[in-house]
């Protein structure tokens, strides 16, 4: 897994890689318990989560790739020289919003949402939505590799998370042709080579984001792209 010599001289290597009214239901019930738990976190003296990203709506995808280039306007520089990889991961929950991952990392000690970009399964958020987190925005480190290299990635790599569990079921067509999109322009613009596009599991022990993401597939569209 090496870059163009190029390249390689002015960046540190990477560590080696290890029913529809139930869902309106259900989807409320999450809503509202987030909604519930935020506000009990603040008042027993914790910060207000952090969602001051970008949300992409699902339609936008139709507008053709350019539209993704919207992901570029960040707040802060683009560290074009910073990133290095993508890693590709699942919420782990069938149902979930950028809110709610906010709020589950916080349970963990975490700085709010560890990703960089969530895209909604059509549970939680809409079906290819892509969500911006503040992270990139204010291009920051991550918080989502654990393990003893989990360090390097976190500051180095870009986080994707597909709301779902795909340890359980398969990811939406209109998730993973948002994946594809993101991930072929993230790539694109900041010379991210195909081997450094990482699925969580390949860097630490876990089945994230499990044995349904089609990888040989969405590895080869990616392909398809560039």
């Amino acid at each position: 897994m090496s870059r163009t010599p190029s390249r390689a001289r002015n960046r540190k290597a990477a560590p080696a890689p290890v029913a529809t009214r139930t869902r309106t239901v259900w989807t409320a019930l999450l809503l509202s318990m987030t909604t519930v738990g935020g506000f009990l976190y603040i008042l027993q003296g914790g910060t207000a989560p952090r969602l001051d990203g970008l949300a992409l709506p699902a339609m936008v995808a139709a507008a053709g790739p350019s539209s993704i280039e919207a992901v570029f306007k960040t707040r802060a520089p683009l560290a074009g020289k910073k990133w290095q990889g993508i890693v590709i991961h699942h919420s782990g929950e069938l149902f979930g919003s950028p809110a709610a991952l906010d709020a589950k990392a916080r349970s963990m000690n975490l700085d709010g949402l560890g990703y960089h970009f969530v895209i909604g399964n059509g549970s939680g958020m809409d079906d290819g939505e892509v969500h911006v987190g503040y992270r990139w925005m204010d291009q920051l480190p991550g918080a989502h590799v654990a393990g003893t290299s989990g360090d390097w990635y976190n500051r180095n790599t870009i986080a994707i998370c597909l709301v779902g569990d795909g340890r359980r079921k398969p990811f939406t067509q209109e998730q993973m042709r948002r994946a594809v999109q993101l991930v072929s322009a993230l790539a694109e613009r900041l010379d991210i080579p195909q081997d450094h596009i990482y699925l969580h599991s390949q860097l630490t022990r876990t089945e994230d984001p499990g044995q349904y993401f089609p990888e040989a597939a969405f590895r080869e569209q990616l392909a398809r792209a560039r």
